[in-house]
């Protein structure tokens, strides 16, 4: 059995590897120098070898001063003192060690050694700071030529351009190779912001490239300022998503993009809303592809989706697993990359009802983990996850004057005011940065993340009340798609891009991050209620597979069953023809599915009875065969959009990639069905909405 020492000690521990000091040398010296006459006395030892000891000593010790550059005061004491102490002893040796005149001269030797060391150590530790000093300045006046130039330029430039006179201390390259920054410190105590006003006027006399900035931001205090030069425009690239789709937490930052430098810019939403604004074909669908994409790599975040055009914004996070068509390489079965998605009207309801009683009961159950964590902010983890609600086009519904628009916003703001310390924060979507938009207080209070895809785009686009306060911002600074500018409460507004995220990549992301989705705490799932444990019910989730059957080939209706949970094979039909070896894969995987993520019914709750028929869409009856596959499809859209209704322009939008049909066709069909009765119109102008005869009780027609 092993065992192990214990080493008792008391006093003081000594260090025998330490080197002498001044008064231990001395002491060392004087005693040894004692020792050696009364030896050398007592045994008739001769004289003089002491002094030809004292002689090598110094000898030894000039030898090593001199390898180590020591000063020559520091050479000279040493080999003085090792002298005095050698021609001490041969005397005493001689005449005796004991006497009184032998021990009170060897007492002022020790006494003379001691001091002449200690000033030596002083002069030595002064020299080498000396020296070192010395070294820096050397360093710094090595400054390389292309440094030195820049800095004299751009003090130059400053000086001309702003007529503020900085002196440069420094000029850092970037690793990215994107550009450099300048750390400069003005005279007269000038801020930065009397820098960034002349921000532009500053590129263009650097002759930069079209997309690369002079900007000045804050230093380390409030007198110094660093300008950031870009000399390479990034954002003229395409850059797809980081392929690395490892662990993120809400609480240190999602990645929504890089800056002109290339650096990842994240946001920081714990206690922020975010509001993402962009026309058509600026880039903000796929910027809505890449928040879900960075919500889904998070361990602590459950995304809500809200996206009354049909649901196009979560549908692709939703399809792939519903349909089959992920797998795991441990078989397990693969969780959907959004944990609820909304793309009707009372679906919509449904959510944002339940996150305010979500958000209303947390406030009441975790009272006790507030007290244990001293704080007022909800403690986010991957076991009370933060619910991130994501409404594409939110913000038009908040600017709505539609009545049943106005009743979705109003429980919208609720979330937005009620929510922030119990860990319930939305993203919203707008297709343009303007008045109507942002003359909301609680958008301008809330959403401190925001983004401007501008895509070249200056109609909608006002900068100035996007970010207020920030000068030097031009839509033409960002003409590419996907480009536009960013700005948090951490970063102030700038230049920035979001990756392109391509749909391989989500169907990758939904696989990799699907053992990582949180699962929503016990307390908030019994406040949610049975509408939330039901989200994937085989009804909630028929609009779509109705977006399915717009796209996938023309197969027979089959009646889907009731009953609670993920029933992914009820999603997909039965072939009546024999099945192959794929097929009857995929049927055992839905099944795996099922029994993993199904929500059976309560004890109390009646089964629904099987509908009589189908509850897709059976358009072939609301319309003659006449109908091409694109009048189909819209009328697929009319009937997802529910009683609030769509526009043609988001139709045309929806069909366009697969049909290419122009909002022009679709204002002829529309008008076609509403002279039929198929739709109904309603509103005028910009407002014009058309809603499917199915949803339209109570919408009064125009003429």
């Amino acid at each position: 059995m092993a065992t192990t020492a214990t080493k008792h000690t008391s006093g003081p521990a000594l260090d025998w590897n330490a080197g002498h000091g001044p008064v231990t040398g001395a002491l060392s010296a004087t005693t040894g120098a004692f020792a050696l006459a009364t030896t050398g006395a007592a045994t008739g030892m001769p004289p003089g070898w002491a002094l030809a000891a004292g002689a090598a000593g110094a000898i030894g010790h000039t030898v090593a001063g001199l390898r180590v550059r020591n000063a020559g005061r520091t050479l000279t004491t040493r080999a003085a003192s090792w002298l005095v102490g050698a021609g001490w002893t041969t005397w005493a040796i001689t005449h005796g060690p004991l006497t009184w005149a032998a021990l009170g001269s060897l007492a002022t030797i020790g006494v003379g050694i001691g001091a002449a060391a200690r000033s030596t150590a002083l002069f030595e530790e002064a020299r080498e700071e000396e020296t070192l000093a010395a070294e820096q300045r050397q360093i710094a006046a090595e400054l390389s030529a292309e440094r030195r130039a820049v800095a004299a330029e751009w003090a130059e430039r400053i000086q001309r351009i702003c007529g503020i006179t900085v002196r440069v201390l420094g000029v850092e390259q970037w690793p990215t190779g994107a550009g450099y920054s300048l750390d400069l410190e003005p005279a007269g105590g000038i801020t930065y912001d009397r820098i960034a006003q002349d921000s532009a006027r500053l590129s263009a006399d650097a002759r930069l490239p079209h997309g690369c900035t002079a900007v000045a931001s804050p230093g380390v205090h409030q007198g110094r300022v660093i300008v950031d030069v870009t000399t390479v425009n990034v954002l003229a690239e395409e850059r797809t998503y980081p392929s690395d789709y490892g662990t993120l937490s809400l609480l240190s930052g999602i990645p929504w993009g890089y800056r002109t430098n290339a650096e990842h810019i994240l946001a920081n939403l714990r206690e922020q809303c975010a509001l993402v604004v962009g026309p058509t074909g600026s880039g903000k669908t796929n910027m809505v592809h890449t928040i879900l994409a960075g919500f889904a790599r998070a361990e602590d975040v459950l995304t809500w989706v809200i996206d009354l055009n049909a649901g196009s914004a979560g549908l692709p996070w939703v399809l792939p697993v519903l349909n089959g068509q992920l797998s795991r390489a441990d078989g397990q079965p693969v969780r959907p990359g959004v944990d609820w998605l909304a793309g009707t009207y009372d679906e919509a309801v449904l959510m944002l009802d339940a996150a305010v009683k979500v958000a209303k009961h947390r406030k009441t159950v975790y009272q006790d983990l507030l007290a244990k964590a001293n704080t007022d902010l909800l403690p986010v983890s991957p076991h009370i996850p933060q619910i991130m609600l994501v409404i594409d086009e939110g913000a038009e519904i908040l600017a709505s004057s539609d009545r049943t628009m106005r009743h979705l916003a109003e429980k919208i703001l609720e979330v937005i005011r009620i929510a922030r310390a119990m860990g319930v924060r939305t993203v919203l979507t707008a297709l343009g940065a303007t008045g109507a938009v942002l003359g909301n207080l609680m958008i301008r209070r809330e959403a401190k993340v925001r983004v401007a895809l501008t895509g070249g785009e200056t109609e909608g686009m006002d900068l100035g009340k996007m970010f207020p306060g920030t000068r030097g911002l031009r839509v033409d600074q960002a003409p590419h798609k996907g480009a536009g500018f960013m700005g948090t409460p951490e970063s102030p507004a700038g230049l920035f891009k979001a990756w392109r995220i391509l749909p391989n990549q989500i169907r990758d992301i939904i696989t990799a991050t699907s053992d990582r989705h949180p699962i929503l705490d016990a307390d908030s799932q019994k406040a949610a209620g049975p509408q939330y444990a039901r989200r994937w019910d085989a009804e909630r989730t028929a609009w779509m597979r109705d977006q399915t059957t717009t796209t996938a080939a023309p197969r027979s209706d089959t009646a889907a069953p009731a009953g609670g949970g993920l029933n992914l094979s009820a999603l997909r039909a039965e072939h009546e023809a024999p099945v192959s070896e794929e097929d009857e894969l995929a049927r055992r995987f839905r099944e795996q599915i099922d029994a993993q993520f199904a929500t059976a019914p309560a004890p109390d709750t009646p089964t629904a009875e099987p509908p009589a028929r189908p509850a897709g869409l059976n358009l072939s009856a609301l319309r003659g065969e006449q109908d091409s596959p694109a009048q189909r499809a819209a009328l697929n859209v009319l009937i997802a959009a529910g009683p609030t209704g769509t526009g043609a322009s988001a139709i045309a939008r929806v069909l366009n990639d697969e049909f290419g049909t122009t909002r022009q066709t679709v204002v002829g069909w529309l008008k076609a069905w509403a002279e039929d009765g198929t739709v109904v119109r309603v509103g005028e102008g910009t407002k014009t909405r058309y809603v499917h005869r199915r949803h339209a009780d109570g919408q009064p027609p125009q003429d």
